[in-house]
């Protein structure tokens, strides 16, 4: 018999109707783990806070208590995996049923944030901590993440290393070819980390010496007139493609010589993962999370350089399109087949399962 496995995503259901990446994670994540056993989306709950309000987070607690009650009583798993708990969306469910059924309890990209555990955050901040300290198994899927992890852990607890993986047995068929001066960047238009993105990107932009660029960039959002504004003094050299389907993205990805995208503050960035998929080089900034998923065949750069950026943009356009360099990577290591044999060898489950 099939071991059954609960899987809960307190931040976003995997079912949420606006795309985001830890949409796209969380759907990876449930055909990923399709592949150990019968494997059920047990809740819906969001325990999402973004303002940081004390009376929000207790009246979720109050929801919790409730929607774990329904589960414990429903039962009937073999093992319990939550995606992603940290201090904003912290799992409130998932550790009292897995007591009370006494069924191995494990997380997917936990974050450690004591400084939070003061201020506007503090008792969700407080149950962050506690689903980290109850899980058998922790999954991270940066080096960034580890380093917190492993400081704060429990004596008996393991923290494996999961790492990012697109939901896809294969890659894509993909024929090298001379350089079209293409280039792309996938990224929403918000205010913060995205804005600045692109204002990284615009600069440059500015300093690339090669002749025959011209950028075609997809996103959308409530940034878009400055995001626009960026751009405005390349004229025409950039298009605005506005919001597509994934699978019109990857088109996109493929068709590009170069997909260029700083990558500020990102977690790591599964848009790095596509584009190298299809075959795309990348030009990123080196930072935590994002070095995790560029293969050594793209090209990493100093944070906020311009002239570091835009040299590796003309690097990377000075060579014919090379495929297979840059889906080697993405195919060793980052497609679900690997995730599955990380999660096949390390899941704890039940006796009963077992």
């Amino acid at each position: 018999m099939k071991p059954s496995i609960a899987f809960y995503a307190p931040l976003k259901s995997p079912n949420h109707q606006t795309p985001s990446g830890d949409r796209t994670i969380a759907r990876g994540l449930l055909n990923a783990l399709s592949g150990l056993g019968d494997v059920t989306l047990v809740s819906e709950f969001r325990s999402r806070d973004g303002a940081g309000d004390r009376d929000t987070q207790f009246d979720l607690i109050t929801q919790a208590e409730s929607e774990a009650d329904r589960l414990i009583a429903k039962g009937g798993w073999d093992a319990w995996v939550t995606y992603h708990n940290y201090y904003k969306a912290p799992d409130l469910i998932g550790p009292k049923v897995c007591a009370a059924l006494n069924i191995p309890y494990h997380l997917i990209e936990a974050s450690r944030a004591s400084k939070r555990l003061t201020g506007p955050w503090a008792e969700f901040a407080r149950k962050a901590e506690n689903a980290s300290d109850a899980a058998k198994v922790i999954y991270y899927f940066t080096e960034q993440d580890h380093y917190a992890l492993a400081r704060d852990k429990p004596a008996d607890q393991t923290l494996v290393h999961l790492k990012p993986f697109l939901d896809r047995a294969d890659l894509p068929a993909v024929e090298a070819r001379t350089s079209k001066g293409l280039l792309l960047s996938v990224g929403m238009f918000r205010f913060g980390d995205k804005l600045k993105s692109y204002a990284n990107l615009a600069a440059a932009l500015a300093l690339v010496t090669a002749s025959d660029w011209s950028l075609e960039i997809v996103g959308a959002g409530e940034a878009e007139e400055e995001v626009h504004a960026l751009f405005a003094p390349f004229g025409t050299r950039v298009s605005f493609l506005g919001e597509l389907s994934s699978d019109d993205v990857s088109r996109k990805m493929q068709a590009a010589d170069v997909f260029v995208w700083p990558g500020v503050n990102e977690a790591f960035g599964m848009v790095y993962l596509e584009a190298q998929a299809q075959g795309t080089a990348v030009v990123a900034e080196n930072r935590p999370g994002v070095c995790d998923v560029v293969g050594p065949a793209s090209a990493l750069v100093l944070q906020n350089d311009a002239q570091a950026f835009a040299a590796a943009i003309d690097a990377a356009l000075s060579k014919p399109r090379d495929p297979d360099a840059h889906q080697s990577y993405v195919f060793d290591a980052h497609l679900r087949g690997s995730a599955v044999r990380t999660l096949r060898d390390t899941m704890t489950l039940t006796a009963r399962a077992l």
